[in-house]
């Protein structure tokens, strides 16, 4: 059932981005029957605070700056989302950044409510000190309103920010309060000696590897577009080598068997129909200062213009809006995974799906990042590194396996082959090991979900996505009693 209130934001806009995530809302509900009253509910933001404060410079002038947080849904504690440091942060985008995480949790059952905060600056205009202050009284802030607690609201990085700015608020957060024992827990993504977890850093480029070879997976939605099952040999152009798009780029190639024919970024893009090494593009642009003049890789000029090349799999991932109507009917891919946040607008997404192309939306697509902050987050309430209780124990059981199967042969092997085997095989799951097959697991059972709602549907993955949420959320509300 869809709501009858028209998608507007709560400042009474109905044009922004927390318009555009209603609207994907509502024709998500559309193919629902909960009740109006509970996807009002489930739609709305359940509280935004706005503030104010002054940073002084290093020159000793005062800067005053805007910042915000969001908790969209409290259908489950705390909530979460990063934080980002931007000169065009406002409160639509913050509103429409912590639906989207409400929804996303709720797609990868990450059981927390959504959440998002904004500090309106460009940092690259002010010295590491300079960020430290204004990161520590943005905490100071949070602190003083409650938005912001292991059990209340969890941040972590987002664009502008990293482990080093977590880390600044872990410390402030541990220094005004009294939870002496959770503190850790109060913040997720910070650096491994402060109670962050391996794997963090490539979470959301792992994750989008995870959903594209899961999606790959299905032998006859590959047929459908001409494409046999299977990530190795597809080929893969990425937009974007920040953290996301490098990481994506590198595993799908390593542990992929993808070939990476093309590369863009700010300054342009490289194309090589043979496969581009990932780790050699990065080097050559630590040097050069620029991935142009690639040795073998053919420059373009215009960055956007790789988004048009020959490939099996786009990965948008750095901007918002890159794929519109105006270069829709260019695209050749046949798969768009959706690493970025809304890389594709809404007129574009309908131009490609009739001509066959299968969206992986972001929704569910770039969810890595925010399931290993959840096992951040585990890590730091429970005091214990994952796979510190059973990692040797597991070797040895491992080993004990193995030998004894190597008593029960009839040729045995050699003392080299059985150290040989018990290297490879014999071994306990380190930190990151589990982290990733966490996340494995999670990015492939929330895939898995959403394809069987697109086909008893007849829906695009992008709905079929936000119906999965729509549905995950309302239970919760059921579950605790609030709406039948």
């Amino acid at each position: 059932m869809t709501p009858s209130a028209p998608a507007t934001t709560q400042n009474g806009s109905a044009h922004g981005f927390f318009a555009q995530v209603n609207r994907m809302f509502d024709a998500a509900a559309a193919h629902t029957d909960h009740l109006e009253g509970i996807l009002h509910q489930i739609r709305a933001c359940d509280g935004i605070v706005r503030f104010e404060f002054p940073i002084k410079r290093d020159d000793g002038s005062i800067d005053v700056v805007q910042a915000y947080r969001a908790e969209h849904s409290h259908h489950k504690k705390p909530t979460k989302g990063g934080i980002r440091y931007a000169p065009n942060v406002n409160v639509d985008e913050v509103m429409a950044l912590a639906a989207l995480m409400s929804y996303k949790c709720a797609i990868v059952d990450v059981p927390f409510g959504g959440a998002k905060g904004g500090v309106c600056i460009d940092a690259r205009q002010y010295s590491a000190a300079e960020l430290e202050r204004i990161t520590r009284r943005y905490t100071f802030e949070l602190i003083r309103k409650n938005f912001i607690g292991p059990g209340v609201d969890v941040p972590a990085p987002d664009y502008g920010t990293g482990s080093r700015e977590m880390a600044w608020i872990m410390d402030t957060y541990n220094q005004m309060t009294d939870d002496d024992l959770n503190g850790l827990a109060s913040v997720t993504g910070k650096p491994v000696g402060q109670g962050g977890v391996r794997g963090r850093t490539e979470a959301t480029g792992r994750g989008v590897y995870y959903g594209v070879r899961e999606a790959c997976s299905y032998a006859r939605d590959m047929e459908r577009m001409g494409l046999d099952a299977g990530m190795a040999g597809k080929t893969v152009v990425i937009q974007g080598l920040g953290n996301v798009g490098y990481h994506t780029a590198r595993i799908m190639q390593d542990e992929g068997d993808a070939v990476i024919v093309g590369i863009a970024e700010i300054e342009g893009a490289i194309y090589d129909p043979d496969g581009l090494d990932v780790d050699a593009v990065v080097e050559h642009r630590r040097t050069t200062g620029s991935i142009l003049d690639f040795p073998g890789a053919r420059n373009i000029a215009e960055s956007a213009k790789a988004l048009e090349l020959p490939c099996d799999v786009l990965v948008p991932a750095a901007l918002e809006g890159v794929i519109t109507e105006e270069n829709a009917s260019n695209i050749q891919a046949k798969i768009i995974g959706e690493a970025a946040n809304g890389p594709v607008t809404a007129q574009a997404d309908q131009m490609l799906r009739e001509r066959g192309v299968l969206l992986i939306p972001d929704v569910y697509l770039n969810a890595g990042g925010v399931t290993v902050s959840y096992f951040e987050w585990l890590r730091n309430l429970s005091h214990v590194r994952h796979g510190r209780m059973s990692r040797r124990f597991e070797e040895r059981n491992a080993e004990r396996i193995l030998r004894a199967v190597d008593e029960l042969t009839a040729e045995h092997f050699d003392n080299e082959l059985l150290d040989s085997l018990i290297e490879r095989i014999g071994f306990g799951a380190s930190e990151q090991d589990l982290v990733n097959s966490g996340l494995e697991d999670t990015m492939a059972f929330a895939y898995d979900e959403i394809r069987i709602i697109r086909e008893e549907k007849g829906v695009d993955m992008r709905t079929a996505a936000f119906i999965s949420a729509i549905n995950k959320i309302a239970k919760s509300y059921a579950d605790m009693g609030i709406f039948p």
